[in-house]
């Protein structure tokens, strides 16, 4: 993070049709869901950190605009969308006098004219290894596409997945994106939903309130876990929501926390420790995989996951 019947009918035989019919008015007034959301298994989205991190340490300690790390992050997601059968692309922009990246990954079918798109940017600062900013988002967004793969979810709506560059040098990437969009290619997006910092270590279970809709499939989610939440105000418009709020496309997504503090009924209602921030280590050198709650993570990837499928079905 940066500072949606002929003939005669036997009375048993009348009992079967009367079943079908019934059965058959039914399907007709309230259509079955075409697939429930999976759960999306924490411990491969750990897995994809442990990558992130690795890859940081082997390029100078972070993954950085106009850093080998950064290339070397975005290589290493674009390959695991390639091998699980999706459309990826990735879109050049100049900031800082570096060439950065986005990668837009999109899975065949749906209507392309009403698109539901998930996104993270990938960047870190250069202080650090960024694992919880942004690795979790991005890591999450990344096993759910690899779910939608899995499952060969069929949608009625076009799914698009991006990573963003350059987020932390003021959201380049994802503004470059949106401002290179033409008005018609902007009005076939029905939802765009931000990930950015979702596994703080001392977490707290923030929802954007931009679009009602949205808002309102994470806000279910968590009631459906007996988990309260909050509007999230500390990252509101510091973001890649912000270039397609700004273009008036419907945005929300979810957060765990910055450097704000946890107060004292936060910690009451969440765990964890009040008086302390939500992150610690947020822009440091210790945003490594030591600095993940391991449940919020895991409550947030599902969520991500079911606001994908509820949104796009």
């Amino acid at each position: 993070m940066k500072l949606s019947v002929p003939g005669r009918v036997t009375g048993a035989a009348a009992v079967v049709v009367a079943a079908l019919l019934t059965t058959s008015a039914t399907a007709d007034a309230a259509p079955a869901r075409v697939a429930a959301a999976p759960d999306i298994p924490v411990a491969a989205v750990k897995a994809h950190l442990t990558q992130l991190q690795s890859i940081a340490t082997a390029n100078g300690g972070n993954r950085a605009h106009g850093r080998t790390g950064y290339k070397a992050s975005l290589d290493y997601v674009k390959g695991k969308l390639d091998a699980a059968g999706f459309t990826t692309s990735i879109q050049q922009f100049t900031s800082s006098g570096s060439v950065g990246y986005n990668l837009i990954a999109d899975w065949p079918g749906g209507d392309a004219n009403q698109i539901v798109m998930a996104g993270s940017h990938l960047d870190s600062v250069t202080s650090g290894a960024g694992i919880n900013d942004n690795g979790s988002g991005s890591a999450a967004v990344l096993e759910t596409a690899l779910a939608v793969s899995r499952a060969q979810y069929q949608p009625a709506k076009h799914l698009r997945f991006a990573w963003w560059g350059a987020e932390e040098l003021g959201l380049v990437g994802s503004r470059y994106h949106v401002n290179n969009l033409s008005t018609a290619n902007r009005a076939k997006i029905s939802g765009y939903l931000n990930f950015d910092m979702i596994g703080s270590p001392n977490p707290g279970y923030f929802v954007y309130d931009d679009d009602p809709a949205i808002e309102k499939t994470f806000k279910d989610y968590f009631a459906g876990l007996g988990v309260a939440t909050e509007i999230e105000t500390e990252g509101d418009g510091r973001s890649d929501h912000a270039p397609f709020k700004s273009a008036g496309i419907p945005v929300g997504g979810l957060f765990t926390g910055a450097s704000s503090t946890k107060s004292a009924a936060q910690a009451a209602k969440w765990g964890g420790t009040a008086g302390q921030s939500f992150d610690r280590c947020y822009h440091s050198s210790c945003d490594t995989t030591a600095n993940i709650n391991d449940t919020a993570l895991d409550r947030n990837s599902d969520a991500l996951a079911y606001a994908v499928w509820e949104l796009s079905d």
